[in-house]
């Protein structure tokens, strides 16, 4: 049993070094004091930061990031949530085919859903609003949050419920002081997920944009088309830390809980 443990923890480390290696490499170029992207890099500098944080176009794009996670990781976290209630604790018929439905977003092509997104907006009015940017990552998110709130649902004892239900509390009262507090670990592991989902999207973000109105993700595909320099390894590694600090933020909201 000892030498099986031992290959299994091989394993799992030599798949996280695989995971891993590309990002430490982009971490370390993020910090070259050369003019282009050269591994191992000619020496040690934080002028690509300074030029990330001097450079207009970045600070735009962080800030429209920024105003579009917040508002999706609450909206798909509310509608998430009250999707997976009804699913699990309703008593729908045409459940499974509902559940499927709303997981679709998962297994469709983002580009597809770009697409329709952009062709439904065009008839609204949407193109190139920072409404149309976050119904459509909440789009894309909420499929997320059922499959997690679901998942948390399904393992918790529904006796709790009909305890305060048959003391007298009404529903509300009931999902307020027992289901609530019961599922805010997955509601955090959902918002969470959400926000940095909504801050990584790449398509949805690039066919209902517009000159003015781009995200972090379609700055760094215009500046990949052009002639980049290690400002994009920063900014990379900028958000390989916003993806690592969510993590560590929802282990600990777990550990609290």
């Amino acid at each position: 049993m000892s030498f099986w443990r031992g290959l299994r923890g091989l394993v799992c480390a030599l798949v996280g070094i695989y995971l891993l290696a590309p990002l430490l490499v982009v971490l370390v170029i993020s910090f070259s004091a050369g003019s282009f992207l050269r591994f191992p890099p000619p020496g040690l500098s934080l002028q690509w930061y300074h030029n990330l944080l001097a450079d207009p176009a970045w600070l735009d794009s962080l800030a429209v990031s920024l105003q579009v996670l917040l508002p999706t990781g609450l909206i798909a976290t509310a509608l998430g949530t009250a999707a997976a209630l009804a699913l699990v604790r309703g008593k729908i018929r045409s459940a499974p085919f509902l559940a499927a439905f709303l997981l679709s977003p998962l297994v469709v092509p983002g580009v597809i859903t770009a697409a329709g997104l952009f062709l439904m907006f065009r008839l609204l009015g949407l193109n190139g609003t920072l409404a149309g940017l976050v119904i459509g990552h909440v789009v894309l998110t909420v499929p997320y949050v059922v499959a997690t709130v679901g998942a948390a649902l399904r393992v918790m004892d529904p006796a709790l419920e009909r305890a305060a239900a048959g003391l007298g509390a009404p529903p509300w009262i009931a999902f307020r002081r027992i289901t609530l507090p019961l599922l805010a670990p997955a509601l955090a592991s959902s918002l969470l997920f959400a926000m940095v989902l909504s801050f990584d999207e790449l398509m949805v973000a690039l066919f209902n944009g517009s000159a003015t109105l781009r995200t972090v993700p379609v700055q760094m595909w215009s500046n990949l088309r052009g002639d980049f320099d290690p400002s994009i390894a920063a900014i990379a590694a900028l958000c390989f830390l916003v993806a690592l600090l969510a993590l560590v933020a929802e282990a600990w909201l777990r550990r609290r809980a």
